[in-house]
């Protein structure tokens, strides 16, 4: 990877966190419609994800061009948790200020600073990600000692696995506490932001453990499963709640959450490329980056159906805005791919 390309990838999710920043508060500030209170937040906050993204490119990339420091292991991580706590906060602050459509708003929000923690911690797991290739062309299968230790790589996976549990747990509560046609919305988004943090689970094990050499053959479908079954799962559920809502102003729930499956199968390119090039030569691998590229148009343009579909149904204002969002998370995820694909791949 040269300096040129390096520094594209990594304006690609600083781009895109721009784009989120400046759309969402467009959304929030443009009008007084109570749709707006919802969309706006979450578009907005959607920015933080590809804040996470962007460092955990930049964790990878310095790596690959020679500038990484002791400096940039704290600084990277440290930049993404932050974004992550002022995520959990604000959407908490909604949770306790009364604004319309705080129901959904608040908990949204508080979903998409539990999915910016488990991108945090795929950038922390990544900071001795050059280990890799010197692992997979290790025919004895030995543990790397200058990777982590079997301590640090449980805790890499235990603190994601932990906020993917809470984020399911956030969704049981919302399923069975709640007494309002706007729990169901919550809860059901929440569903998909559970299945997100879980999609997570296996792109930070996977590369947790192919950094201390432990990663074994068999493992390979086990986390390629887990990655596509939770984009399964968000997928179906959103086809069940069109088709039983269906005729009732909150069915449009059922939009966001195959957009919340895209991005699973987008996290599932990563975990697939991973797998696909450990101790073997895949031909392929350099195809692999196609996938979020067609998640994020895919995003993109059932959005752009959601905004004619908006001019006579109010209720698909928020969906359209929400997806357009999640294509530029999408497009971020692509720029990520890319470059586990020039650095792990055997060339």
């Amino acid at each position: 990877m040269n300096h040129g390309i390096s520094v594209l990838f990594r304006a690609i999710p600083l781009a895109m966190a721009a784009f989120c920043f400046a759309y969402g508060a467009y959304i929030y500030t443009a009008g007084d419609d109570p749709a707006r209170l919802t969309a706006g937040p979450v578009v907005f906050f959607l920015g933080s994800i590809c804040m996470a993204l962007y460092c955990t490119a930049a964790t990878i990339i310095r790596q690959l061009i020679g500038t990484y420091n002791e400096a940039s292991k704290y600084i990277f991580p440290a930049i993404g948790y932050s974004f992550a706590l002022a995520t959990l906060i604000c959407g908490v602050f909604i949770l306790t200020s009364g604004m319309t459509g705080w129901v959904v708003t608040g908990h949204v929000v508080c979903g998409l600073g539990l999915i910016t923690v488990c991108v945090s911690t795929a950038a922390t797991s990544s900071s001795r990600f050059v280990q890799i290739p010197r692992n997979s062309a290790d025919a004895s299968f030995s543990i790397n000692p200058q990777g982590f230790t079997v301590g640090q790589s449980v805790t890499l996976i235990g603190i994601v696995s932990a906020t993917a549990l809470a984020a399911w747990i956030w969704c049981i509560l919302l399923y069975v506490r709640g007494t309002l046609p706007a729990h169901i919305v919550a809860g059901s988004v929440m569903f998909g932001i559970a299945c997100v943090c879980t999609a997570l689970i296996a792109l930070v094990a996977s590369i947790a453990r192919q950094i201390r050499g432990s990663y074994t053959l068999k493992e390979k479908s086990k986390w390629t499963g887990l990655a596509l079954t939770m984009g399964a799962l968000a997928f179906i559920l959103g086809i069940i709640l069109l088709i039983v809502l269906r005729g009732r102003p909150i069915n449009f729930v059922g939009f966001v959450l195959f957009g919340l499956a895209l991005i699973c199968w987008s996290i599932s390119s990563k975990v697939i490329l991973l797998a696909k090039i450990w101790h073997t030569d895949y031909p392929l691998a350099n195809r692999i980056p196609i996938i979020p590229i067609v998640t994020a148009l895919t995003c993109l343009f059932l959005a752009a159906f959601l905004f004619e579909a908006a001019g006579f149904a109010h209720k698909y204002f928020v969906p359209a805005r929400v997806l357009a969002g999640f294509g530029a998370i999408c497009f971020a995820l692509y720029s990520i791919v890319s470059i586990l694909e020039s650095g792990a791949s055997k060339k």
